[in-house]
């Protein structure tokens, strides 16, 4: 199935920074619900663990039929991080931010990566909270 645009949000959390982490994804084909995962990842910081769930999004994608793709983060160091507007500083962040961008360039339908706020991403983060209190693993 072919699909005009696909949203994908993601989110990553941590309790205590650091601490134990999660990540949520959710993604919408069309306006369709189409996959939701959630995955605690161990000991991490909260920019880490958006990092992991960005990465985890693109990987949850690669088989879909798209016109379009827009990945929405409520995390606005990681959008503007990966849309160019800030460097990447933290050391623990760069190896992410790699693989992030390696992943990006192997998409072959045009993609945007825009900031949402909190609100907007209840899915993603319920999934992070689901993942933290059951202790979700994969």
């Amino acid at each position: 199935m072919r699909f005009k645009i696909l949203e994908v949000f993601t989110d990553g959390g941590a309790r205590g920074n650091p601490g134990p982490a999660a990540i949520g994804v959710f993604v919408m084909g069309d306006s369709k619900e189409l996959e939701k995962k959630a995955m605690c990842i161990g000991e991490a910081t909260n920019n880490v663990a958006e990092y992991s769930a960005f990465l985890e999004s693109i990987k949850l994608i690669k088989d879909f039929e798209c016109g379009k793709i827009v990945f929405k983060l409520d995390s606005e160091l990681v959008v503007r991080q990966i849309n160019g507007q800030y460097k990447v500083k933290n050391e623990k962040i760069r190896p992410l931010f790699a693989q992030v961008v390696e992943n990006l360039s192997m998409i072959n339908v045009p993609y945007e990566v825009v900031h949402i706020r909190r609100e907007e991403n209840k899915v993603a983060d319920s999934l992070v909270n689901q993942a933290l209190d059951q202790g979700l693993n994969s």
